[in-house]
C-alpha cells in the first residue's frame, strides 16, 4: 500500500521533474531507486526492532519530508500525504477510478530460466574473499573456546562465594575472589576483541564481494546479444542489476549475523563448544538438552522446502512490479498527454497487491517457524532449571554448577533462536544470489565470435550479403529477410527503401553485427562477417546515425565523444561545425557543458540529431550508416542536417536507409525491399522510367500525400 501511496503522487508530478537529470530528488538518484528505498526505509521504521535502523529510515523520511516543502505543490501534497502516517505509523490508500485500458499486464517473454544457485557456483563466488572468512572463522572459533570457559569460571565464581558465605567468619576474605575475577575479566576482554576482529572480517568480506558481484553483473548485462534485451523488461533488468545485489548483500551479512551475539559461524562454534560445556558439567542433562536440536533442524528442513518456492515467486513477482513503474516513467509524456495517470496507477496497484500477497505469505512462513522454534527453545530453559533443581535437592549438582549449565543452556538457547532469523535471511541469499546467477550464466557469445582485425592498409569496405533470411529472436516463426542479396562497393552510396516492415533497417542491423543472420553469409572484404571482431567493427568501421538519437543525461560535449573518450577539444568542435551543431550549442549559456536531459530532453528534434551526426562524425568511420536520419523533422531541420551530411558523407561509404524517397535521388544505387526481398535495384533515373515498378510507385505516391499537404 505504500508504494500505491508513493507513484500516486508521483503521478502528480508536472513534466519539469521528470525533464530534469535528477528528477525532483536533490541527489542523482533515479525515481525507481527511490521508490524502492522508500519502502525499504518505512518497512525498517515501522517493523525493525533494531534502533539504528529506525534512526536511519528517520533521517531517510526526514529528509524526503524536506525536499517536498522546499518543492511545488505536488510535492508539499506527496509531504503532507507522507506527514499523515509517518508519526501515527497509519497507511493512507490513495483512491483512484477504475481503469479500463489495461485488463492484463502482459509480461515480457523470457529468457531467462528460474532456478537456483548451486552450491558450485556459490563457492565460487565467495572464493576470492576465503581469507576474510578465513580471519573470520579463527576470530570465531577463539570466541568459542572462549565461551567454554565462562560458564566454568562464573561456575567456580559462585562456588567460592557459596564456600565464603558457609564459613560463618565475621570478617569475610573477598581477597581470594581476586584471582578468579581477573580471569572472569581478562576472558570477557579477549572475547570482545576476538568478535571485533571477526565481525570486522566478515564486513569486509560482503561489502567487497557485492561491489565486484555488482560490477561484474553489469559487464556481464552489456555484453549479452541484443536479442536478450529485446526480450526483456528494462525495470527487471534494474530490479536484478540494483535490489537484487543490494538484498544479497544485506541479507548475506544479516546471514553471517556481523552483530553479536550471534553471528553464523558463532552459531555453529557455539553450539560445539557449549555442548562440550555441558557434558563437563553434566552428563545426565546433556541428553535432554541437546535432544531438541534435532527437532529445530527438522521443523527448518520442512518450512525450508515451503518457503524457497514462495520466495522465488515473490522476487519474481518484484521484478514485474519494478517493470510497470519504470516503463510508466520511461513514457511518462505519453502517460500524462493521454491522461492515463489512473490506468497506469490501477495496474501498479494490482501488480503491488500481488507481490505484498506473497511477501505476506513468505513473512507468516517464516514467523511460523520462528514462533515454534521458541516454543521448543524455552522449553528448554524449563526443562533445565527442573532438572537441574531436582539433581541439586539430591545433592547431585552443586549451585555453582547448576549456574553455569544454565547460563551455558541460555547461551544455546540464544544461538538456536537465532536459528529462525539466519533461515530466513538465508532463503534471501540464496534467491537472490540465484536470481543473479541466471543472469550471468547466460553466454554472451551470440554475436561475439571472430576475433580478426582487417589491417588499416588493406581495408577497402566492399560489403557483399548473399542469401540472407532472417527472423527477430522474439518473433522466430515471422521471417524479416527472404533471401536478400546485397553488394555495397567501397566509396558508393547505397539506398535501402520500400515501405514499412520490409526490412530496410533490419539490413542495417545485420551489417552492424547487432543481429546474426539466420541463414546466408555477410562479407567485409572477402571475410565473413562473424570472423572480425564486433567491437572492432563497431568501432572503427561503422558510424550510425539512427532516426531516432539516443543521448544521455550529460553534457553535450561528453555526448559528442561519446564515441571516441579520448578525442581532443579540437576534435569535438571541429565534428560539431561539420554538423552545423556549433551555433546552437555556442548560443548556450553553458555552450558545451550544457546538461541535455535524459534522453536529450532539453533540446528539439533537429538539435539532438546534429548532435547525433557530430558523434558519428568524430569517430571517422569509413562507412557511414543514415537510417532514417531525416524523416520526423522540420524542413529547416533537415535542410541544416542534409549541409552537414553532405558534408560528412565525401570519401565514405554510406548506406542510407531512406523514408523520404527525395533524399535518395543522387544514390549510386537504389535497392527497393518488398516482403523481405531485393525487388528492384538501380539508380534513381533507372528505377523511375520503369511505370509498373515498385519505386516509381513509391515516388508518385509520397508527391500525392506532398501535394494534398500542401492544398490543406
Amino acid at each position: 500500500m505504500l508504494n500505491n501511496i508513493f507513484n500516486c503522487k508521483l503521478q502528480l508530478l508536472p513534466l519539469k521533474y521528470f525533464n530534469s537529470n535528477y528528477c525532483f530528488c536533490a541527489k542523482q538518484t533515479s525515481i525507481i531507486s527511490l521508490r524502492r528505498n522508500f519502502h525499504f526505509e518505512l518497512s525498517k521504521f515501522f517493523i525493525s526492532s533494531n534502533t539504528s535502523n529506525k534512526l536511519q529510515a528517520r533521517k531517510f523520511l526526514n529528509n524526503l519530508l524536506q525536499i517536498g516543502r522546499k518543492s511545488g505543490k505536488p510535492l508539499r501534497l506527496f509531504s503532507l500525504s507522507l506527514g499523515a502516517f509517518y508519526p501515527l505509523n497509519r497507511v493512507a490508500q490513495c483512491k483512484q477510478q477504475q481503469s479500463t485500458r489495461i485488463d492484463h499486464f502482459q509480461k515480457t517473454k523470457q529468457f531467462i530460466a528460474p532456478s537456483s544457485v548451486t552450491w558450485t557456483e556459490f563457492w565460487l563466488l565467495i572464493k576470492p574473499y576465503i581469507h576474510w572468512l578465513i580471519c573470520a572463522a579463527l576470530a570465531a572459533g577463539f570466541v568459542a573456546a572462549l565461551n567454554i570457559q565462562i560458564p566454568i569460571i562464573l561456575g567456580q565464581l559462585v562456588n567460592q562465594i557459596y564456600s565464603l558465605i558457609k564459613q560463618n567468619d565475621v570478617i569475610v576474605n573477598f581477597g581470594e575472589l581476586k584471582p578468579i575475577a581477573f580471569k572472569l575479566i581478562s576472558v570477557y576482554v579477549s572475547q570482545a576483541l576476538a568478535t571485533f576482529l571477526c565481525i570486522a572480517s566478515l564486513s569486509q568480506m560482503g561489502e567487497r564481494m557485492c561491489a565486484d558481484l555488482r560490477v561484474r553483473l553489469f559487464s556481464h548485462l552489456l555484453e549479452l546479444p541484443m536479442p536478450f534485451f529485446d526480450a526483456q523488461n528494462s525495470g527487471e533488468l534494474s530490479d536484478r542489476l540494483n535490489f537484487d545485489v543490494q538484498q544479497f548483500k544485506s541479507s548475506f551479512k544479516e546471514f553471517l549475523k556481523v552483530t553479536p551475539p550471534s553471528h553464523l559461524i558463532f552459531f555453529n562454534f557455539r553450539i560445539v563448544g557449549c555442548v562440550c560445556s555441558l557434558y563437563l558439567l553434566s552428563p545426565q542433562m546433556t541428553l535432554f538438552t541437546v535432544g531438541i536440536v534435532p527437532i529445530v533442524v527438522a521443523t527448518g528442513a520442512l518450512f525450508g522446502a515451503i518457503l524457497r518456492k514462495l520466495s522465488a515467486r515473490a522476487q519474481s513477482q518484484s521484478g514485474i512490479v519494478a517493470g510497470v513503474a519504470a516503463e510508466a516513467f520511461q513514457n511518462i509524456r505519453t502517460v500524462k498527454i493521454f491522461a492515463m495517470e489512473e490506468a497506469e496507477l490501477s495496474l501498479y496497484e494490482r501488480e503491488v497487491n500481488k507481490s505484498k500477497s506473497l511477501y505476506g505469505q513468505l513473512g507468516l512462513g517464516i514467523g511460523l517457524f520462528q514462533a515454534a522454534s521458541n516454543l521448543f527453545l524455552n522449553g528448554l530453559i524449563f526443562g533445565v532449571l527442573y532438572g537441574g533443581g531436582q539433581l541439586v535437592i539430591s545433592n547431585a549438582l552443586s549451585p555453582g554448577d547448576l549456574m553455569a549449565f544454565l547460563v551455558t543452556a541460555q547461551t544455546i538457547q540464544r544461538s538456536l533462536a537465532q536459528l529462525s532469523f539466519v533461515f530466513g535471511s538465508g532463503i534471501k541469499v540464496w534467491f537472490s544470489c540465484g536470481r543473479i546467477m541466471e543472469i550471468l550464466r547466460l553466454d554472451p557469445q551470440y554475436g561475439k565470435s571472430g576475433t580478426f582485425i582487417i589491417p588499416v592498409h588493406s581495408f577497402v569496405g566492399n560489403i557483399e550479403l548473399s542469401n540472407i533470411y532472417f527472423s527477430y529472436p522474439t518473433r522466430p516463426g515471422h521471417e524479416v529477410l527472404k533471401g536478400l542479396n546485397m553488394n555495397i562497393g567501397n566509396g558508393q552510396t547505397i539506398a535501402i527503401c520500400g515501405l514499412s516492415g520490409a526490412g530496410k533497417s533490419t539490413v542495417a542491423s545485420l551489417i552492424e553485427r547487432i543481429y546474426e543472420p539466420v541463414a546466408g553469409r555477410i562479407k567485409l572484404d572477402g571475410i565473413e562477417l562473424n570472423k572480425l571482431d564486433p567491437k572492432w567493427l563497431r568501432r572503427n568501421v561503422f558510424g550510425v546515425i539512427s532516426q531516432e538519437p539516443v543521448l544521455f543525461s550529460t553534457s553535450i560535449r561528453e555526448n559528442i565523444r561519446y564515441g571516441k573518450i579520448d578525442a581532443t577539444e579540437n576534435e569535438i568542435r571541429h565534428a560539431a561545425a561539420l554538423a552545423n551543431a556549433s551555433q546552437f550549442i555556442e548560443q548556450f549559456p553553458q555552450g558545451y557543458d550544457t546538461v541535455v536531459g535524459e534522453r536529450g530532453v532539453t533540446l528539439s528534434g533537429g538539435q539532438k540529431q546534429r548532435i547525433a551526426i557530430a558523434r558519428a562524425l568524430l569517430k571517422n568511420t569509413p562507412i557511414l550508416i543514415l537510417d532514417e536520419a531525416t524523416s520526423a523533422l522540420d524542413t529547416e531541420s533537415e535542410r541544416l542536417i542534409h549541409q552537414a551530411l553532405n558534408r560528412a558523407l565525401k570519401g565514405r561509404t554510406v548506406i542510407i536507409i531512406a523514408h523520404r524517397l527525395s533524399t535518395i535521388r543522387n544514390a549510386d544505387c537504389i535497392y527497393v525491399l518488398e516482403d523481405g526481398q531485393v525487388v528492384e535495384k538501380g539508380t534513381h533515373q533507372q528505377l523511375i522510367k520503369n511505370r509498373n515498378g515498385k519505386y516509381h510507385g513509391l515516388i508518385k505516391e509520397q508527391e500525392h500525400f506532398q501535394n494534398n499537404d500542401i492544398d490543406a
